[in-house]
């Protein structure tokens, strides 16, 4: 009898499918937000959804089609020309919540998901302006 492997943290959430609708709600918050909009130079936002969703998929145990576009995620290299104050995380962190909150993950996964992005933004800081 041989031992089935662990489900990754993606599976456990119901996978590509449920980062889909966090991304999507997620950028949906983004586009009205009148501090972070500023931030998405491109007048879609959809190849930013794209590399976000990407990104949350690969991080969390899915196809690591992040890294195969887009090399190391290096996040705070690719976060470091803009201006990332106290403001702009809370904001970054009330849409997140939002977004996460409409999918009504198990409590469990709702934590850890909330848990690395709290750390992320927290990290992505890099002025007090």
């Amino acid at each position: 009898m041989t031992d089935a492997p662990s489900p990754t943290f993606y599976e456990e959430v119901g996978g590509f499918e449920t980062f889909r609708r966090i991304v999507a709600a997620f950028y949906e918050g983004v586009a009205a937000d009148e501090v972070l909009r500023p931030m998405y130079p491109e007048e879609d936002l959809r190849a930013a959804e794209e590399r976000f969703l990407h990104f949350l998929v690969q991080y969390w145990g899915g196809p690591s089609t992040y890294s195969e576009q887009r090399g190391h995620p290096r996040l705070r290299m690719r976060h470091a020309p803009f201006a990332v104050n106290l403001d702009a995380r809370d904001r970054w962190l009330k849409h997140f919540r939002a977004a996460l909150d409409s999918v009504e993950l198990p409590p469990e996964q709702d934590a850890r998901l909330w848990e690395y992005v709290t750390h992320a933004a927290n990290f992505m800081v890099n002025t007090a302006g």
